[in-house]
C-alpha cells in the first residue's frame, strides 16, 4: 500500500437498502461506482462474519472465522438468479431504512433464504457451481454446517455443554447426527454459497472500478464458534472444553480493571507444532476475500495478556509470548509478502513497536487522538507521520468527527485543533478540517469513515464499545450522497495526490 491513496470505511450493513440491512446487492455496487467517481481507491468493512442479537450484532463476535453473515445476502440479487420472485420481494416487512433492524431481518432473512433453497432444489440450476463450492470449502465449511445443525437442534446451547460424545466430536457420533441432519446442513451450505457468490461478484466489481477492498481480521475467535469446537488443542482448554485461561488488556489510562474480553486464548506451542496451519488457513482465506486485511489488535501476536478463567476482571493477568519470528517466517513463506495493516492503537510496549517496524506493516494513526495533549511529539499529529502509515480521522469505535467536536473535545482539545487546522472550527466544518489534515498528510493512506466524509453527528457513530446494546444500527441513506459529495470528496483526493 505505498502508493499514495485514500478511501472510504463503510460496513456492508450500513449500505442503503428496504430490506432493513445493507447487503450485497445494487446499492454495494453504486458505491463502489461512487467510489470511482470520487477518485477512491479503498473500500474498508468490518468482519463478514455471522452475527448474533445475543452478542449485540457485533460482527467481531462470531460462531465462525470463515463463514459469511447470511443477512448481507440481497433479495434483489437472488431475485435477478430466478432463485425468488417479484412476489417474495414485496413480502418484506416495511423497515426503516435509516437503522438495522436485526430483529426484523433475521426472520425475514431467514424465510428468503429457505425459499431460494427450495427453488434450488426444485429446478436444480447452478448445481455443479454449488458442488464445486462445497468440495473447495470443504475445509471449514463441512464443519460449520454441522455445528450450526447440531447448535440449532440443541436449542442454541453452547459447545461445550453438549453431551460428551458431541462436544468430544466421537467418530461414531459425528457421522451419525451427520446423516441425521443432512438436510440441514445442505441448507446451511448453501445459503453460504449464495453469500460468496455475491460477495465475490462485488469483489470482482471493486477490482475493475479500480478499488482495493480492506477486510478486517479479529485476532481471536469467539469461544462458542465452530473453529474452537473443531481444533480445541490449539487453544487452551480444559479437558472438560472450557478455557483455562482468557483474553483481555491490562489496567491502563482507560480502565483501572482492564478489559476482560473472554476468547480463549492460543496455545502457540502446540499451533508451532504444525507449522501453524490453523492460522495458514485463515490467513488464506482471507487473502482469499480480501485485497487488503486489517489485524485487530495486532499486538497479540506478539505478546499477550491472559487471565484465569472466572475473574471478573482484567487484573491479575499476566503477558505471554508469541513466536512472532517464527509465525511470520511460516506466513511469509507461505504467501510472500503480506498486505496486512496492523492496528496498533491504545498502549503499545517498544517490544510489540519494534516488531511492527521490523515485519515492515503500516500501523494506524487516528486524528481523533492527536490533540488530547500538548505535545508537539505526539505520534498522531500529521507532522509527526512516517509514510508508511494508515491515517483515519476516527475508526467503527470512535465517535464522528462532528461528534467527538460536539460532545466529547474539551476547550483545550478545540483550541489545539483549531490552532494546527490554521482555520476556525466549528461543528459545520469540523469534518471536513478533520479530513483534510488526514489527506494532506505523508500518510501513504488515508482512510474516511463515510459518517466524516458526511458532517455527521455523534448519533450516527457505528459503535460504543463501553455500550452493549444499540451499536452497528447506522444506515447510509441514498439521499444522502450527492453530486456536491462526490464532487467534493473528488476535488480533495485529486489536490493531495491521492486520486486513483
Amino acid at each position: 500500500m505505498s502508493k499514495r491513496s485514500s478511501g472510504i470505511l463503510l460496513h456492508i450493513t450500513s449500505l442503503p437498502s428496504k430490506f432493513g440491512i445493507g447487503d450485497l446487492g445494487p446499492a454495494a455496487y453504486r458505491f463502489v461506482d461512487f467510489l470511482a467517481e470520487a477518485g477512491q481507491s479503498c473500500w474498508q468493512v468490518l468482519p463478514l462474519n455471522p452475527t448474533d442479537m445475543i452478542c449485540g450484532n457485533s460482527p467481531y463476535s462470531s460462531i465462525s472465522a470463515f463463514a459469511g453473515n447470511t443477512l448481507l445476502v440481497s433479495p434483489e440479487s437472488l431475485a435477478h438468479q430466478g432463485l425468488l420472485s417479484d412476489a417474495d420481494l414485496s413480502d418484506a416487512p416495511n423497515f426503516d431504512e435509516g437503522v438495522c433492524d436485526y430483529a426484523g431481518v433475521t426472520g425475514f432473512k431467514e424465510r428468503m433464504l429457505d425459499r431460494a433453497y427450495r427453488n434450488f432444489l426444485r429446478d436444480g440450476k447452478d448445481k455443479a457451481g454449488f458442488e464445486g463450492f462445497c468440495e473447495e470449502h470443504a475445509g471449514w465449511l463441512d464443519d460449520y454446517a454441522l455445528f450450526v445443525a447440531i447448535k440449532r437442534r440443541l436449542d442454541g446451547s453452547v459447545w461445550s455443554d453438549w453431551p460428551p460424545e458431541l462436544r468430544d466430536r466421537e467418530a461414531s457420533c459425528i457421522l451419525a447426527v451427520s446423516k441425521e441432519l443432512a438436510e440441514e446442513i445442505h441448507k446451511e451450505k448453501y445459503c453460504q454459497y449464495l453469500f460468496l457468490k455475491q460477495y465475490f461478484f462485488l469483489r470482482d466489481y471493486c477490482r475493475d472500478k479500480g478499488a482495493r477492498l480492506i477486510g478486517d481480521i479479529p485476532i481471536y475467535v469467539s469461544y462458542d464458534s465452530a473453529e474452537v469446537w473443531k481444533r480445541p488443542e490449539v487453544f487452551k482448554l480444559g479437558r472438560d472444553g472450557k478455557p483455562q485461561v482468557v483474553a483481555g488488556v491490562p489496567p491502563d489510562y482507560f480502565s483501572k480493571t482492564g478489559q476482560l474480553w473472554g476468547n480463549p486464548v492460543y496455545d502457540w506451542e502446540e499451533m508451532r507444532r504444525d507449522g501453524f496451519e490453523w492460522w495458514l488457513g485463515r490467513m488464506a482465506y482471507n487473502l482469499h476475500l480480501f485485497d487488503v486485511v486489517r489485524v485487530d489488535h495486532f499486538r497479540g501476536l506478539v505478546n499477550f495478556w491472559e487471565v484465569p478463567a472466572g475473574q471478573k476482571t482484567a487484573i491479575d493477568g499476566h503477558w505471554c509470548d508469541v513466536p512472532t519470528d517464527d509465525f511470520f517466517t511460516a506466513l511469509r513463506g507461505r504467501f510472500g509478502d503480506l498486505p496486512i495493516i496492523a492496528e496498533d492503537l491504545g498502549l503499545i510496549s517498544e517490544e510489540v513497536r519494534g516488531a511492527i517496524d521490523a515485519l515492515g506493516f503500516p500501523g494506524m494513526k487516528i486524528l481523533l487522538f492527536a490533540f488530547g495533549d500538548d505535545d508537539p511529539k505526539h505520534p498522531y499529529l500529521p507532522r509527526n507521520f512516517q509514510p508508511n502509515c494508515v491515517v483515519y480521522t476516527g475508526t467503527h469505535d470512535n465517535n464522528t468527527a462532528r461528534g467527538w467536536f460536539e460532545g466529547e473535545a474539551t476547550l483545550d482539545e478545540r483550541r489545539r485543533f483549531e490552532e494546527y487546522a490554521g482555520v476556525k472550527i466549528t461543528a459545520d466544518n469540523v469534518s471536513r478540517e478533520m479530513m483534510r489534515l488526514a489527506m494532506e498528510s505523508v500518510a501513504d493512506t488515508a482512510i474516511i469513515p463515510m459518517q466524516d466524509v458526511l458532517g455527521l453527528g455523534g448519533e450516527c457513530r457505528m459503535n460504543r464499545p463501553a455500550q452493549a446494546n444499540g451499536n452497528w444500527v447506522w444506515r447510509l441513506k441514498a439521499s444522502d450522497v450527492t453530486s456536491d459529495t462526490t464532487s467534493f470528496l473528488k476535488d480533495m483526493t485529486q489536490n493531495t495526490n491521492r486520486a486513483v
